[in-house]
């Protein structure tokens, strides 16, 4: 019997087929502040992200900002557009307005795709921006274009509805009305930003804010299905540039602990949820990078191993727990049989095709339904 390797096709929504990444369908990002791994990683004041988040993730060890792009706004601003548009400073969306519609979440909006940040400390009653609470502009990257303000109008109806007040978060998870792409942002005192009391320490306060809310993203239906929540931080202390933590937790990421050495920015992050949601063209230096999909299995056949008899064992990797996955096979590529039906409770499943000893040829594919 001849055995040709196999061959996968992956007949998901396009979103899923772009770079090498898995099917993801619901993105959360949550932003955090001016801190550089190495103070985060190993430290005694974030046991939360050290002890519960990094055993089940994946990370990156070499993931930085755009060089000297400083200071926290540039880096909002690459995350959701790929420049900083010539700004280097934290100036409010009266003075550093884009009119572009060159941005993720116009992307997003022309290709039907939902999306909603949650910004802490706003009220939701309009569009914040300026200054109020603990909550700043310059870590809310949507309020810097016109065509989501209705050019700096806070009664902007389509902003309003994007641009919601964080507490809302918890009742959309529950309810399983989050949008595909959730851009998170806490406050001053919560993402790490100012020393804050009682602790009076900004690693500490961030780590225990993850800790008190990231547990509800984990256990939503929007993540388990197919989500994946990253975690990273504008820009280092003192404007470094980094390494910066980018942890990734998912489904489909490879986790148990799994990190890389890979040169990545915050034109890395745009690549990636680009991939993920199918928009185009690569807003701007999203071109040049490299994406994520390290961190992630792919959906793929991981391994194809002929039996004493015949028979061939598959195993498939990067599957959506809960979802319907089809093994098909084939000895033309024309006409394809069904192997097995799974719909498997982890990401990895084996099965094997005993009927492989009759042909001479056999071809396999993976088929997830939505």
């Amino acid at each position: 019997m001849k055995f040709l390797p196999a061959m996968l096709a992956l007949f998901i929504p396009l979103s899923g087929l772009a770079g090498n990444l898995p099917p993801i369908q619901t993105v959360f990002i949550i932003l955090m502040e001016n801190c550089d791994w190495s103070s985060i990683k190993g430290s005694a004041n974030a046991p939360y992200i050290n002890n519960a988040l990094l055993p089940i993730a994946s990370h990156c060890e070499q993931y930085y900002t755009p060089p000297g792009n400083h200071p926290s706004e540039p880096n909002y601003l690459w995350l959701e557009a790929g420049t900083n548009f010539g700004i280097l400073n934290d100036s409010d969306p009266s003075i550093n307005h884009q009119k572009t519609t060159r941005h993720l979440a116009t992307q997003l909006l022309n290709a039907g795709i939902s999306w909603k940040t949650y910004q802490e400390d706003i009220s939701g009653t309009y569009v914040p921006l300026t200054a109020t609470n603990a909550y700043a502009p310059k870590h809310n990257p949507f309020v810097y274009f016109d065509d989501v303000t209705g050019t700096n109008n806070p009664n902007w109806a389509y902003g309003i509805a994007h641009i919601r007040r964080y507490n809302e978060l918890a009742a959309d998870l529950a309810g399983n009305t989050v949008a595909r792409y959730n851009f998170i942002t806490p406050n001053l005192c919560d993402d790490g930003h100012d020393s804050c009391a009682p602790l009076n320490n900004p690693v500490r306060q961030a780590d225990n804010w993850l800790a008190a809310q990231v547990p509800s993203i984990l256990n939503s239906v929007a993540y388990q299905n197919g989500g994946a929540l990253f975690i990273t931080w504008d820009e280092g202390s003192s404007g470094h540039d980094g390494p910066l933590g980018m942890i990734v937790l998912s489904p489909l990421a490879r986790g148990g602990g799994y990190f890389n050495n890979i040169h990545y920015t915050h034109s890395s992050t745009l690549r990636t949820f680009q991939e993920i949601f199918g928009v185009t063209p690569l807003l701007g230096d999203a071109v040049n990078a490299t994406d994520l999909s390290d961190l992630f299995s792919q959906f793929r056949l991981s391994s194809v191993v002929k039996l004493p008899g015949g028979a061939m064992q598959l195993t498939a990797a990067g599957v959506i727990p809960g979802r319907t996955t089809l093994v098909r096979a084939s000895g033309d590529f024309a006409s394809w049989m069904p192997i097995s039906t799974n719909v498997a409770g982890t990401n990895t499943f084996t099965v094997t095709d005993s009927t492989a000893t009759n042909f001479d040829t056999r071809f396999y594919r993976l088929v997830q339904l939505p």
